[in-house]
């Protein structure tokens, strides 16, 4: 359990003012994250990398000549937004371009993906190597759907040694992606972590039972086992990764075993005495193990096994000197850099509103349909939690209390400066994707502004251009996630409200009457998930365990459209249909 916290709700973010704090050597806090203390004489390539809290030392504490130039840092398992990732990137930026690292989720990639889009109009060259090295998670055949978990370590080190040894960006990103291709993981938890102020585990186990093939934000194994003795655990995890060698692979491994958060180094090098003789009798070498903890879950009981088939050229930067404040290896004798350089100015200047008063009277609706949002939110975050946990990390109610709160925030800033209702939205989606971070608070906040930019500042909205405004806001969560009904996502409860909203109207009814009953339709359709599996997301590779629990996506979505459907529907809402 994690016993040290002041608010829950600040815990990342101070556990990384500390962290800052007590490595002023190395590394030097900048919005959304950390950068090396100091920048490089020359031009090299920045690799950054980056996910949620929770799993220190990645990602802040590799930061450091011969690993990472950066972390993005966002909340306990939760992905940082797009502007997070923007911001560290332009501080690490020294002029070769910038190369964001991380494992394969979809909040992560969109985010991340989003970020790299920004730099790229600004003329700084960004490309994405994503991990995924997870052998459970996906089969043989769907490797581009596995989870990066602790191989996310060896790729990263090998990003950063080829970066500081002075490699272009495509020479960097194709080391990246080798590494990947080349690197597999299996894990397992006999306990579950626990959130600071939660109550209980995201997960728990039966005595005497482990859960294999668990991911590292607290999702549960993807089946209970009976817990074995350190022999008979080391020959299944060894036996499961050398099932997947990789065609034509060479005899040479990187190898790390790595406890999750709260098995001791005692019991790893215990088990290390089984996976290391396993290793060598099957005709390997062992290229510089690392036992220890180096990619964790929080306070999770756990081990993961992770190899990497090296050829010379991986060997080369996997073995080569790093200085970081959680990891060292060899002497490292870098130029130390310059230290005297003043980050660009990222500040933006508040946005100035011109909008109508008709428009400003209906933004004040929209402020309050934003704070009734946050105080629903605020109130089902542990149900909303719970639900998640079951076959996924735990974060939605969290992420969404998060989100929903700096959206109403931003909303009260922005209609204290004039906006009106479409300007207002707009800010409230920006600020929900900043701040909650993940993939819903990505799709959330994008789904914010396309509602938003289609109500506009000039006029109150007539009943289609309300329902207009919904599809809009389908349209972009649908183009930006590409999930479908019966994926078991938000997207099971959301078209369904779109689409009998615009039916209503067209019929006729009442906004009002329209909106209510394309609530119920939602709410119908949220409940209905609990028969589905997953099949985008995290909680994919746990299918099985899904089934009989609402999709926490589609629930929250369907409980904040009833909730504010008083607010968007009232007049001054425009009686005329056209």
């Amino acid at each position: 359990m994690t016993r040290i916290f002041n608010d829950p709700a600040d815990f990342a973010d101070e556990a990384l003012a500390g962290f800052c704090d007590a490595h002023p050597d190395l590394v030097r806090p900048v919005e959304g994250g950390a950068v090396r203390r100091n920048r490089p004489a020359t031009p090299k390539v920045a690799v950054i990398t980056g996910g949620g809290s929770g799993h220190y030392p990645a990602f802040a504490g590799i930061i450091g000549p011969g690993f990472a130039d950066g972390a993005v840092v966002g909340n306990i398992f939760t992905s940082p937004s797009a502007q997070q990732a923007y911001s560290v990137a332009k501080a690490a930026n020294s002029g070769a371009g910038v190369v964001f690292t991380y494992g394969n989720y979809a909040g992560d990639v969109m985010n991340f993906g989003m970020a790299s889009e920004r730099l790229a109009a600004e003329g700084i060259r960004a490309e994405n190597v994503i991990v995924t090295d997870d052998i459970a998670s996906a089969s043989p055949g769907e490797i581009e759907k596995r989870r990066g978990i602790a191989g996310d370590f060896v790729v990263f080190k090998v990003m950063g040694a080829a970066a500081e040894a002075g490699l272009d960006l495509d020479s960097v990103v194709r080391l990246g992606r080798k590494a990947n291709g080349l690197t597999r993981t299996i894990g397992t938890a006999f306990s579950g972590c626990t959130f600071p102020g939660a109550e209980q585990p995201l997960f728990s186990l039966p005595e005497g039972q482990m859960g294999l093939g668990l991911g590292i934000h607290g999702e549960p194994g993807l089946f209970d086992t009976e817990l074995p003795s350190a022999v008979e655990l080391g020959q299944e995890l060894v036996r499961r990764v050398l099932a997947e060698t990789p065609a034509g692979a060479s005899q040479r491994l990187a190898v790390i075993l790595n406890g999750l958060g709260s098995t001791k180094h005692e019991e790893l090098f215990v088990l290390w005495r089984t996976v290391a003789p396993l290793l060598r009798d099957a005709g390997y070498t062992l290229v510089m193990p690392e036992v220890g903890e180096l990619v964790t879950s929080l306070d999770m009981a756990g081990v993961s096994l992770t190899l990497t088939w090296l050829d010379d050229e991986l060997e080369q930067y996997w073995t080569a000197p790093a200085l970081t404040p959680a990891y060292r290896r060899g002497s490292v004798g870098f130029d130390a850099g310059i230290s005297e350089v003043a980050d660009e100015d990222l500040v933006t200047e508040a946005a100035n509103y011109s909008s109508t008063d008709e428009s400003r009277a209906y933004a004040a609706q929209c402020l309050n349909a934003l704070d009734t949002t946050s105080s629903l939110l605020r109130a089902s975050e542990s149900m909303l939690g719970d639900m998640d946990a079951i076959a996924g990390d735990g974060d939605h109610g969290r992420g969404m209390v998060r989100g929903s709160a700096a959206a109403n925030e931003a909303a009260a800033a922005a209609f204290e400066r004039g906006a009106g209702a479409g300007s207002l939205l707009a800010a409230a989606g920006d600020a929900w994707a900043d701040k909650a971070g993940g993939t819903s608070g990505v799709l959330w906040g994008a789904g914010l502004r396309a509602f938003g930019e289609r109500l506009g500042d000039a006029e109150t909205p007539t009943p289609v251009v309300l329902a207009a405004s919904v599809r809009a806001f389908a349209d972009r969560i649908a183009g930006l996630g590409k999930a479908e009904i019966g994926d078991k996502t938000m997207m099971d409860a959301l078209l369904p409200f779109a689409a009998s909203l615009e039916e209503r109207i067209a019929s006729g009814a009442s906004v009002g009457d329209a909106w209510s009953a394309a609530a119920d339709d939602a709410r119908h359709a949220a409940a209905a998930t609990a028969d589905l599996r997953p099949l985008k997301g995290r909680a994919r590779p746990l299918a099985e365990k899904s089934l009989g629990t609402p999709d926490p996506g589609a629930t929250s979505l369907a409980m904040v459209f009833a909730a504010v459907g008083p607010h968007f529907t009232a007049v001054p809402v425009a009686a005329v249909t056209n």
